[in-house]
């Protein structure tokens, strides 16, 4: 694969991936908001928040390397409404400007919490609607591989479990911030991360099945498609990258399943936070790299109609 596609792979896989983080950090800020209060809230999240603008830089330099020439970035943006593309791409810089935004409001409490509320649902949704142009940047009809539902659906499968995990991550550096080394278990901190990563570990499995019926699926379709196209992606993903396709369905199967259910039993004990932790960055760590594989398979297997 060429190497301006690799720059392809990084940019989807880690923007998807802030996405799903923001996303997911929402939610957890506002149930720990319910249940302990805004300071705590904000104690356990405003560090993980930081945490997603690292992702989000890495993921707009690495579309300069597939741009080739950075100065002609912004003529992408003169058909927004037409082109998938140019849409992405607006969706990408209007997401990471907002989510800097808040980010700076969250961090000086600037504003009152209602309005930072306000401007982190629409950041959010702007981030899924992203997630979503992404997708249909790749429905081409002359390339069977890509233009199914699939596309979106692993995408979008992509943004919540690989972000989940990712905040997860996150929420653990920022626990061990906030406790002394040899010290107890710090309240409702621990209280807050046990229960986000105990659902960190639901998520993940519900979507392990979702990505355990799609690619089955997925591959039936382009067995039975006519299109000599379809046929000669399926050559491409099962046999010539066929090492790399069962890789990346053992580092799922095991990231994202069997170490999210250890992480779920685990949370419930005080006394394992560390080897929790270690073991959720582990899982993390599993699924960013079936993430890039099952990416880098997508690239791969673009066979054009014709060609």
């Amino acid at each position: 694969m060429a190497g301006h596609e690799w720059s392809l792979v990084l940019f989807t896989v880690v923007m998807q991936m802030a996405v799903g983080a923001f996303v997911m950090l929402g939610g957890v800020h506002w149930f720990a908001k319910k249940w302990y209060g805004l300071e705590q809230a904000d104690r356990m999240s405003d560090r993980a928040l930081v945490a997603i603008g690292p992702a989000v830089v890495f993921a707009l330099l690495a579309t300069l390397f597939h741009l080739g020439n950075p100065i002609n970035g912004p003529r992408a943006l003169v058909h927004v409404a037409s082109s998938w593309l140019s849409r992405e791409i607006l969706l990408s810089l209007v997401f990471s400007g907002g989510g800097a935004v808040f980010a700076f409001m969250q961090w000086r409490k600037l504003g009152t919490a209602p309005a930072r509320n306000l401007l982190a649902l629409c950041v959010a949704a702007v981030g899924l609607v992203l997630v979503f142009a992404m997708s249909m940047v790749y429905r081409l009809p002359t390339v069977p591989a890509w233009n199914t539902g699939a596309t979106i659906v692993t995408f979008f499968v992509t943004t919540f479990l690989l972000g989940g995990m990712a905040m997860g991550c996150a929420l653990v550096g920022n626990y061990w911030y906030l406790r002394d080394p040899g010290a107890a278990p710090v309240e409702p901190a621990f209280a807050i991360l046990a229960i986000s990563l105990r659902w960190v570990a639901v998520v993940s499995v519900a979507l392990l099945g979702v990505q355990f019926v799609v690619i089955p699926v997925y591959l039936s379709q382009l067995a039975n498609d006519p299109a000599p196209a379809a046929a000669a992606s399926l050559v491409l993903l099962a046999q010539q990258n066929g090492v790399a396709l069962v890789l990346r369905l053992v580092l799922l199967f095991a990231g994202a399943g069997l170490l999210a259910l250890v992480v779920y039993v685990m949370a419930a004990s005080e006394s394992r936070v560390r080897l929790l932790g270690n073991t959720a960055l582990l899982a993390f760590a599993m699924v960013f790299v079936s993430e890039i594989l099952g990416r880098y398979l997508f690239y791969a297997s673009m066979v054009r109609i014709g060609l």
